[in-house]
């Protein structure tokens, strides 16, 4: 049957689907908008599912701080290709997906991909999005935190590839250059790469495995056994070093750590704030 251009661009605007597909969609539904509007979220599904064994590790951080900095929320959505990862819908996609996680409470992502934006799942946004882009999309992960006493603060490096939150914990008033110095520490985790707030936090089997491999390291170049426990400690500090946001120099003056900034700062302003805890995604990192 013919179809009037106006019903096909009706079709488009409603879906943000091509207008061969629009056009298509109608044809084989006799006409019927609601019906082509679900051909081709159908249409999405099929091509996802065609699609789900390709790796997608392109995409966007996003993240989002309530005014009071009580509540934030971090999302990695990913694609397959930078250039879809900059177009307007994937963009307009990866911030609903934003928007809904700051605005609930999920647990995991079954939740998240099952929860409804105007009567669709997520899963139907990812699908239709899927229908006009052509490449895989998938929801990687997202965390949403809370804090009482502190704030939250983010930080997205230029390109949104990188995403960073730090959940600073106080019960003093901070100065009103705060915003500014906490910006400086989410700056650090993103260079630095950090894996905890202290060594207090790292898992003991890794210290374990650390030491053993040092001491092999040793041993191997000849260094007699009575020496190889203090060898080991000593090689142990410089992995703190890497590895401990507190224990690291700080990247606008490696003369200082980042605990000894820390404590300057509360030192200065009669303030008693703490790194309680930092939340790090980088895409397509392994440790998803």
């Amino acid at each position: 049957m013919a179809v009037s251009a106006e019903l096909v661009k009706q079709l488009r605007e409603k879906t943000g689907a091509g207008m061969m597909d629009c056009k298509k969609a109608l044809e084989e539904t006799g006409g019927d908008f609601e019906k082509a509007v679900e051909f081709l979220r159908k249409k999405g599904a099929a091509v996802a599912a065609k699609r789900a064994e390709r790796i997608a590790n392109e995409g966007l951080i996003v993240t989002r701080v309530s005014q009071d900095g009580k509540t934030a929320a971090i999302v990695e959505v990913n694609c397959e290709t930078d250039f879809v990862a900059r177009s307007e819908t994937f963009i307009e996609l990866t911030n609903k997906i934003a928007d809904l996680i700051f605005e609930n409470n999920f647990q995991n992502l079954d939740e998240l991909v099952n929860a409804k934006v105007n009567g669709l799942t997520v899963t139907d946004l990812v699908n239709e999005a899927v229908g006009k882009i052509g490449e895989k999309i998938q929801v990687s992960r997202f965390r949403k935190v809370n804090i009482d006493n502190g704030t939250i603060v983010d930080y997205i490096h230029p390109g949104s590839k990188l995403g960073v939150l730090v959940i600073f914990e106080f019960n003093k008033n901070v100065p009103d250059d705060f915003k500014k110095f906490a910006r400086d520490i989410a700056m650090q985790v993103a260079a630095m790469r950090p894996v905890t707030v202290s060594r207090e936090e790292v898992d003991k089997s890794l210290i374990d495995k650390e030491v053993e491999i040092y001491k092999t390291q040793a041993r191997n170049e000849g260094k007699p056994e009575q020496v190889l426990e203090k060898i080991a400690q000593g090689k142990l500090e410089k992995f703190y070093q890497e590895i401990c946001l507190l224990e690291q120099p700080f990247v606008k003056d490696g003369s200082k750590t980042v605990g000894e900034l820390i404590k300057s700062y509360n030192d200065s302003n009669s303030t008693d704030l703490r790194v309680k805890e930092f939340i790090r995604f980088h895409l397509a990192d392994e440790n998803k």
